[in-house]
């Protein structure tokens, strides 16, 4: 194969912190390399070094580009267009190579190579949402001036070919925004293709869809590049991914490339990382959450009454790892909203217990859910840190109060251990601001701000988002840590099965705002629909 990128002694460093540590990588012309890691490993950082429009990340070393670039427009191609006419002019393309970390890199130059580089990010979707997909697409074409030298009736053709390339025809005519996730991925790939790429980055392009999603969008980003020679770096920390998709891999680790080689070699390697869930045998205290014929009622124009709780009753015993899943509008969110005082006009009882004493979270006032909601913590799937505060004053600033700077991070470095950081990682991350995480290291964070607050009670919403299977095995086990250590009770609301399976004592099922079934954990799950498992899988 012929060499198309080399990256020579690349690094990265943001202050004291190194991001990328010494890469040396040599990238073939047309061949899908999968790039693995956990999160935070450096995966993103070097799409975006590679893609060389950000010009204020720190990087030093080399990143060159062996081109085919036309001698009269400066389009440039791939090496193997050498001695061709330009699509574009009719020139003659020439070899040349440019360095995008070279100091001589002109505008022009990183303009000619950055039109021919398409990305997909992960969890954004660049569409216009009251646009059709196929006016999205066609929007994405006059965006690269297809329609120049081609008839309208020519553009549609060529829209509607590129949808139904990503498999998407059946929904050609609908509204964006009224897509699922999946099928807006598969708009925004369509949308990149448009541009005809010679080069397709895609970070973690289908971390939050249900396998079949992600299969279809994996097959349409293989076939594209089969069709078009078109080489393709993609990101992920989920094996499945790079398995389905690369033909070569390396893994990535704390910056560093570990291994580099066939991808199920660099996929057994990468699984070495991944730890045990220890969930030791746990006997429950009594009762500390208590629900009776609870029931919440929202009137809508379109739909009348709703029930969003119909009637429900059920305890939580204390040190209980307690999980409600279910799909959305099943009632989970509404119902956690009750538990940590967070829901008014509401029927029925939701007490908590403090000490001996039975507080009703339904009931206003100072002396009743005011009481208890202290210590009950609550943490969103939207959590939100101070961006411009450190991790340490982010968790400190949590408690309200102050504290002497030692035992605030002595606090601080306890908490983020129970969060799932080790002792080591749980320093280093004191000093460092938000976006110097990783997103699974954030969460932890967002974690260790309810936990710092020594809650009784903590209610976690969807906990696990998009977090890689290692940081996913290393929240389970700082809960079951937590809940082994100092006796918290958790109730954790999600559509994640596989995490509820690691950590929960017991589920509870909820379909249409009504309890379908409560108990152990195998068989509650084995009585959700297929429908139902297809609707979680996709985050929904």
């Amino acid at each position: 194969m012929t060499a198309f990128i080399e990256v020579k002694n690349l690094n990265v460093k943001y202050g004291d912190k190194s991001v990328l540590k010494n890469i040396n990588l040599t990238i073939n012309e047309g061949e899908v390399l999968g790039i693995i890691g956990r999160s935070g490993a450096g995966k993103t950082i070097l799409l975006h070094v590679i893609r060389g429009l950000d010009e204020d990340i720190p990087a030093s070393g080399s990143i060159v580009f062996h081109l085919a670039s036309c001698e009269n427009c400066g389009y440039a191609n791939p090496p193997s267009w050498t001695g061709k006419a330009c699509p574009k002019c009719g020139g003659m393309m020439k070899a040349r190579d440019i360095d995008t970390l070279s100091p001589d890199m002109t505008d022009r130059d990183r303009r000619n190579i950055s039109t021919r580089i398409a990305i997909m990010i992960q969890r954004t979707f660049a569409l216009y949402g009251d646009d059709r997909v196929i006016e999205n697409v066609m929007r994405a074409l006059e965006d690269v001036n297809y329609s120049k030298d081609h008839t309208q009736s020519q553009l549609v053709q060529r829209a509607a070919d590129l949808i139904d390339q990503v498999k998407l025809s059946h929904r050609m005519m609908h509204i964006a925004r009224d897509l699922s996730g999946g099928e807006k991925q598969r708009v925004v790939l369509a949308r990149q293709l448009a541009k005809e790429p010679m080069m397709l980055l895609a970070d973690e392009p289908t971390g939050t869809l249900d396998p079949k999603t992600a299969g279809i969008v994996h097959n349409g980003i293989v076939q594209a590049a089969k069709d078009h020679n078109m080489t393709v770096l993609i990101t992920s920390h989920f094996q499945e991914t790079i398995k389905d998709m690369a033909t070569r891999a390396i893994l990535l680790d704390n910056g560093e490339i570990k291994m580099d080689g066939a991808p199920d070699d660099v996929i057994k390697e990468f699984m070495k990382f991944s730890k045990t869930v220890e969930k030791k045998e746990f006997t429950a205290g009594e009762p500390i959450i208590r629900v009776q014929d609870l029931e919440k009622i929202y009137l809508s124009i379109d739909r009348g009454i709703i029930k969003a709780i119909n009637k429900i009753s059920f305890e939580v015993k204390e040190g209980e790892i307690f999980g409600v899943v279910g799909v959305s509008g099943a009632g989970k969110t509404s119902l956690s909203n009750a538990i940590t005082g967070n829901l008014e006009e509401t029927h029925g009882i939701c007490e908590v217990r403090i000490g001996d004493d039975w507080v009703n979270m339904l009931e206003p006032g100072y002396y009743a859910r005011g009481r208890a909601k202290q210590y009950v913590g609550l943490l969103h799937q939207e959590y939100d840190l101070y961006p411009h505060r450190t991790v340490v004053d982010n968790l400190t600033d949590a408690i309200g109060l102050d504290f002497p700077a030692e035992l605030a991070e002595r606090k601080a470095i306890h908490t983020l251990q129970i969060a799932g950081f080790s002792e080591e990682k749980s320093a280093d991350v004191l000093p460092q601001y938000p976006h110097e995480l990783s997103e699974g290291e954030r969460h932890r964070v967002a974690l260790a701000q309810v936990l710092i607050r020594e809650p009784r009670i903590v209610v976690l919403d969807e906990p696990t988002g998009t977090m890689d299977p290692f940081t996913k095995r290393d929240v389970a086990n700082s809960i079951l840590s937590s809940r082994d250590e100092i006796g918290e009770t958790f109730v954790i609301v999600s559509h994640d099965m596989e995490f509820v399976r690691m950590v929960c004592d017991r589920v509870m099922l909820m379909r249409a705002g009504k309890i379908v079934d409560i108990g152990d954990v195998e068989t509650v799950l084995s009585k959700v629909t297929e429908q139902e498992r297809q609707i979680m899988a996709q985050g929904q």
